[in-house]
Parts: C-alpha cells; sequence; structure tokens
C-alpha cells in the first residue's frame, strides 16, 4: 500500500512539473497539512474527555453490566472470543458509543 501512495504522488508531482502548476500542488500540500493539524488538535481533547469518560465509566463498573447484558448479542457477532474476556466490555463499550451517536467518542472505546 505504501508503494501504491508513492506511486501516486511521485505521478501527480511530475504531471503537475510537466503541466506548470506545481505552485499548486505546493499550496495544496501545505494547506492539507495546515488542516492535518487542525483536526489532529481538534481530536485530541474530544478524546481525551471521552476516554476520561469512559474510564470513569469502566470504574463505577458501567461498562461490565453493559457487557454482560450484551453477552448474548456479542456470542452471536463474535463466536470466537471466550466468555469474559476483556475485549467483549471494550467491543460493548464501543457499540454503546456508537448507538448514542457520540462519534468520535466511539473510538476510545474500542482502543
Amino acid at each position: 500500500m505504501n508503494y501504491l501512495w508513492g506511486f501516486m504522488i511521485v505521478i501527480g508531482i511530475l504531471f503537475a512539473s510537466f503541466n506548470g502548476t506545481l505552485p499548486e500542488v505546493t499550496e495544496a500540500a501545505i494547506g492539507s497539512a495546515k488542516e492535518a493539524v487542525t483536526l489532529c488538535i481538534t481530536m485530541m481533547g474530544v478524546m481525551a474527555l471521552w476516554t476520561g469518560i469512559m474510564r470513569i465509566a469502566e470504574n463505577a463498573g458501567i461498562i461490565e453490566g453493559a457487557a454482560k447484558k450484551m453477552t448474548p448479542f456479542l456470542r452471536f457477532l463474535f463466536p470466537r472470543i471466550p466468555t469474559g474476556h476483556p475485549a467483549n466490555r471494550y467491543i460493548a463499550a464501543n457499540m454503546i458509543a456508537n448507538v448514542f451517536g457520540l462519534g468520535w467518542a466511539a473510538t476510545p472505546a474500542g482502543l
């Protein structure tokens, strides 16, 4: 996959240099890098908040209780995961976050 992306970048740069649009490619690359940094900073705050909330829910036993209630559904979806495995808690937390529409909050639960 790395070779594919590298190939596409090199072809794009060569095509831009032959067509005289290399300054636009440079501006687009710099603009995209700025947007990527802004997105990372924004996501870092949201991820830190929801990771903390998920840790509180885990320590309070909410995640464990939800995982026990979802056991039949999780066994149906993931039959190879043993009963009582810690992955069941994280999968349940991720599903609950998605059901509530928390978007980015589902990521810390899955991690």
